[in-house]
């Protein structure tokens, strides 16, 4: 019997390089979980978020030549989930960066009855989609407000006042 895999990852990754069916089946089985989570911490709809990690997987083997072991490889994979993700959210919906609000809008938002036995997957789908994606890449992903604007197309300041609001609700 011969066997396919050591429980080295550079032996997985090289399989995964040789589009080996059998090491993209480990590889997903290893990850799909955590990477559903990382998408429903951007995506409220599962079935919406299920369908961007089945997209992040397709691009992962098709382009893991690409990968170039400057980092790791799964933090390499992590990105390409997150992104596809954002690109979901780009590209269904609008998003509203909230600078100008009003105040009675956010009074209405603080009367609102708080609860405080809660999940924190339904504390995040319940945040604007702009303060989600904010909150997720600066706290999640490690992003600096920089890259936050530069991904997103906002300034620095939006990413921060987003942060804050996401924080406060």
């Amino acid at each position: 019997m011969m066997i396919l895999f050591s429980n080295k990852k550079d032996d997985l990754l090289s399989r995964l390089k040789k589009q080996d069916a059998a090491a993209q089946k480990i590889f997903y089985d290893q990850n799909v979980k955590k990477y559903l989570s990382i998408s429903r911490s951007y995506i409220n709809d599962l079935y919406q978020a299920e369908d961007c990690v089945i997209k992040a997987f397709c691009k992962i083997f098709k382009s893991i030549e690409s990968f170039r072991s400057e980092g790791s490889f799964d933090g390499w994979a992590r990105r390409i989930v997150v992104n596809e993700c954002l690109n979901f959210i780009k590209s269904h919906k609008t998003v509203f960066y909230l600078d100008d609000i009003s105040e009675s809008y956010l009074e209405e938002m603080y009367e609102e009855e708080m609860i405080f036995d809660f999940n924190a997957q339904e504390l995040l789908d319940q945040l604007p989609d702009a303060y989600r994606m904010v909150f997720n890449l600066y706290v999640f992903e490690d992003y600096s407000h920089q890259e936050i604007a530069d991904l997103l197309q906002i300034s620095t300041a939006v990413s921060k006042t987003q942060l804050f609001r996401a924080k406060e609700k």
